[in-house]
């Protein structure tokens, strides 16, 4: 056992934070830095995306208690380990603490864990510059992975969960409904599947122009498709999807829904009617025998996926509630937010 740093923090003890204190109420601010249990290492974290789930909790629904720094898609260093082992590592972080007592557990199935914790809702997250992080939840990030890469190798996982249950093969066709950063993530993985044509249908104009310049299409509305994404959690969104697939296709339902959903009598005949399959997704898998962290840092690794293209604003952590703000009002045209700790 020994005891080392690669950077001593401030002598304070302090850090700088975006700590929720209320609903709409995310302060600036200084906080203690935090300590070390026997598990944990420190991490001095780079960069932090803002996912749209951030915006929802921030100014609408709130964390599950106050006050609560947020950020689950976060990438840094570890600067101190008590036992010396990752000391240096430049590393991404699963967001999801498992209770590892539960049946889900006991079959790996951390997502599905009955009473889990969770960085950036259940407890602080990376809107910060320190953060304290179990060491089973840190990905060793690949020596050409950049730190932007590495914050957004939670949205890649998600995206690949999602897509690998959807079974792509080659030559099929894909209809994904949001044209966000997950759903233009997913259409990036079904054409390194194999996808013939991956199309895009979106309430926003720009998000369809934006997803044509990555070579995806927008859907005509009328053609059939083998398989269907459902990201926004609207109902005409589903309605849409469910009518756009063949009989025997396949639907992922991804979005998560920020009201009642409701389906027709017409739409719900159509499920049974073609026999469709439709699968549930919330996260990803971080399993011994699958783990879609490690592949989606190897696809990025290998240049297989592309995602910083899909970065167009890098606000520093003070400009953090700006930034919420900004997202939710859709006062600037956006896809990927990522807060750079190194401005």
């Amino acid at each position: 056992m020994r005891e080392e740093w690669i950077e001593k923090i401030p002598e304070s003890g302090k850090m700088m934070a975006a700590n929720l204190h209320a609903v709409a109420d995310l302060k600036y601010e200084e906080v203690d830095i935090p300590e070390c249990g026997e598990d944990e290492v420190l991490v001095k974290i780079k960069k932090c995306g803002i996912c749209g789930s951030d915006v929802g909790r921030i100014l609408a629904h709130g964390t599950y208690h106050f006050p609560t720094i947020p950020g689950h898609e976060f990438a840094g260093q570890v600067i101190y380990d008590k036992t010396g082992e990752h000391t240096g590592k430049r590393v991404a972080v699963f967001p999801i603490l498992p209770c590892f007592a539960c049946d889900m557990c006991a079959e790996e199935n951390y997502a599905e864990c009955r009473n889990y914790d969770y960085y950036g809702s259940r407890r602080d997250g990376g809107y910060a510059e320190y953060i304290a992080v179990k060491k089973w939840n840190l990905v060793e990030l690949p020596d050409n992975v950049s730190y932007e890469e590495g914050a957004m190798c939670e949205p890649v996982s998600v995206a690949l969960h999602a897509i690998k249950k959807l079974e792509i093969k080659e030559g099929e066709t894909l209809l994904v409904t949001g044209a966000g950063p997950i759903g233009l993530i997913a259409g990036m993985w079904a054409k390194s599947f194999g996808a013939a044509t991956v199309s895009y249908v979106d309430i926003d104009a720009d998000k369809i122009t934006f997803a044509k310049s990555l070579g995806f299409e927008e859907y005509d509305g009328k053609s059939f498709v083998d398989a269907a994404l459902e990201g926004t959690g609207a109902s005409s969104a589903i309605a849409a999807a469910i009518g756009a697939v063949n009989p025997f296709g396949r639907m992922v339902l991804m979005g998560n829904p920020g009201r009642d959903i409701a389906l027709s009598a017409k739409d719900y005949q159509n499920i049974l009617r073609k026999e469709l399959k439709i699968n549930g997704t919330w996260n990803s898998v971080y399993a011994s025998h699958d783990n879609n962290w490690k592949d989606s840092l190897q696809a990025i690794s290998e240049g297989k996926l592309n995602v910083r293209q899909l970065i167009t604003h890098s606000p520093s952590i003070a400009e953090a509630e700006k930034a919420v703000k900004m997202m939710r009002d859709r006062s600037e045209f956006y896809c990927k937010v990522v807060i750079d700790n190194e401005k």
